[in-house]
């Protein structure tokens, strides 16, 4: 049996792709790119397989269980290095508070919250300039700003010592 065609290649990938995108589902999260390699597996086989589909089911079951493997291991590995990571900064002599937990705790926040009291506290902006920087008000910046160190407070359950400026 020689290569399949172009042709054929196309004809399967209309008729079974849907199908195959869904078998994959249920292995991993990219189910479209496993089906996509298949396919591009499929057209550079110098030899057609005997039973395209079966072949094509196969090749993509495979493809979707080691696509899982590899974002298991990826994500264990990423948490890992995230655990060693260096904390955002450094705390000072005498401060009660932990600094790898402070930077958790502040990697937990929404966005906004996390951007406003860092750039706030640490960067010595105020709330119009960091209000310019993210295109928000001067008004959401602070209410941002308040609700994050209510959420940090809340979290480590002891008063928070930083003195905030007067803007």
């Amino acid at each position: 049996m020689e290569r399949l065609t172009p042709e054929a290649v196309t004809r399967l990938w209309d008729e079974r792709g849907p199908a195959l995108v869904l078998y994959a589902r249920q292995w991993c999260d990219a189910p479209e790119d496993v089906v996509q390699e298949a396919f591009l597996l499929l057209a550079r086989q110098a030899v057609a397989p005997g039973n395209p589909v079966g072949w094509l089911y196969r090749v993509v079951r495979n493809g979707a269980i080691n696509a899982a493997r590899s974002h298991r291991r990826r994500s264990r590995r990423e948490a890992i290095v995230a655990l060693r990571r260096a904390p955002w900064f450094e705390a000072a002599d005498g401060d009660s508070l932990n600094a790898a937990e402070v930077t958790e705790a502040l990697a937990r926040l929404p966005i906004g919250q996390r951007e406003a009291i860092v750039a706030h506290l640490w960067g010595g902006l105020s709330f119009e300039e960091i209000g310019r920087l993210c295109g928000s008000s001067a008004a959401t910046v602070h209410r941002r700003y308040h609700r994050g160190l209510a959420a940090l407070r809340e979290r480590f359950e002891e008063p928070c010592s930083i003195k905030t400026k007067k803007t």
